[in-house]
């Protein structure tokens, strides 16, 4: 167990679509208003690892057009909150960006997040330590992914806070903004160059 809970640590907290997008948002809207989008983030985390342990999610991703629907999917929404984080400092902004998306974004972002299905697969068929008791494996191992998950999504939401909270100039909170954005845009062509990569193999 204690294996399983050091790779849910770096699983989790390497930079993806959830943490940056937390950072961000904390950043740019604050602790307090935040805070839906992160427990929406929770919602889905959890949705995900319950659609892995069933095995519904290989199924989905077993059809090639599905697999590719759902990518696109993901990455129209990656670009949304990108420009969501990339212009909430701005006056110059392609969408509105007063507030950060609720719960229902945080739902959302899980549910067409790949880093979300990777690491929950890699999570739930990579350690193995009762086989011979299914039912306790996957309740410790849902016990254990949420409590690593959840301080680490706050320290990050924090750690966005505290740079809000530093009263930079306002170049340069949308300089930070812009880097937040484009970290999670890059994680967007990675997605892209990946299934490029799956669809011509």
């Amino acid at each position: 167990m204690i294996g399983l809970a050091l790779a849910v640590f770096f699983l989790i907290i390497t930079p993806g679509p959830g943490v940056l997008t937390t950072a961000g948002f904390g950043a740019a809207y604050g602790f307090k208003r935040s805070l839906p989008y992160v427990f929406g983030l929770f919602i889905g985390t959890n949705l995900v690892l319950l659609a892995v342990v069933s095995g519904f999610a290989a199924v989905l991703l077993s059809v090639p057009w599905l697999r590719t629907v759902l990518v696109l999917a993901s990455l129209a929404f990656l670009l949304y909150l990108a420009a969501k984080i990339a212009f909430a400092g701005s006056k110059i902004a392609f969408i509105a960006a007063t507030t950060p998306p609720g719960i229902v974004g945080g739902i959302l972002l899980q549910i067409v997040n790949p880093k979300a299905y990777a690491v929950n697969t890699t999570l739930v068929t990579g350690f193995n330590y009762a086989p011979d008791a299914f039912a306790f494996e996957v309740t410790t191992k849902l016990l254990i992914i949420n409590a690593v998950w959840i301080p680490i999504h706050l320290i990050w939401l924090w750690a966005g806070v505290r740079l809000h909270a530093l009263n930079l100039s306002e170049s340069r909170q949308r300089l930070i903004n812009f880097a937040m954005a484009a970290a999670l845009l890059t994680v967007v062509l990675l997605s892209v160059y990946s299934l490029l990569s799956s669809e011509f193999q």
